[in-house]
């Protein structure tokens, strides 16, 4: 059952990694093309963020935002490999940063090709989000061995 649960989890992880591996071959001195996709989204993301709440979002280099999450997906792919709750919880951390501003479904209209697409990866991202709060409600919910051993009662006669 243990070997099931690692061979699971690295399946799992596999698109975290696969994702990781190729933005970092991909990455070079300007951020690579997920720079050039991400961008005009974060800006998007940025105008209906201030739009709404009235929050100024702090102007930074998205190349910056990029080695984060390979960073992100790297470390906590490694970590929930061996199950670890700190991987899966990097991992929630980088899906809920990423999935709003690459899945923007929100800026099409309804009839729009784009919109469907971008929903159902949208939705196929909290999937994967479900799936690891799920791996952290069931490994909070086991109970922990104790590491006291019972001593021997000794008998009275």
């Amino acid at each position: 059952m243990a070997f099931l649960s690692f061979v699971g989890r690295v399946l799992f992880v596999s698109v975290f990694v696969l994702s990781a591996v190729q933005e970092f071959k991909d990455f070079g001195e300007d951020g690579g093309s997920a720079t050039k996709a991400l961008t005009p989204k974060f800006h998007v993301l940025s105008k209906h963020i201030t739009t709404h709440t009235g929050f100024q979002v702090p102007a930074f280099e998205i190349k910056l935002l990029i080695a984060g999450a390979i960073a992100l997906k790297a470390l906590g792919s490694f970590l929930f490999i061996f199950g670890s709750t700190i991987g899966a919880t990097l991992l929630i951390l980088h899906q809920l940063i990423a999935t709003p501003i690459l899945y923007d479904f929100y800026n099409y209209d309804i009839e729009k090709k784009e919109f469907l697409q971008l929903f159902i990866k949208f939705a196929q991202s909290l999937s994967l989000l479900g799936a690891l709060l799920f791996f952290i409600g069931m490994k909070n919910s086991i109970p922990r061995r104790s590491t006291m051993t019972k001593k021997a009662k000794t008998k009275t006669t």
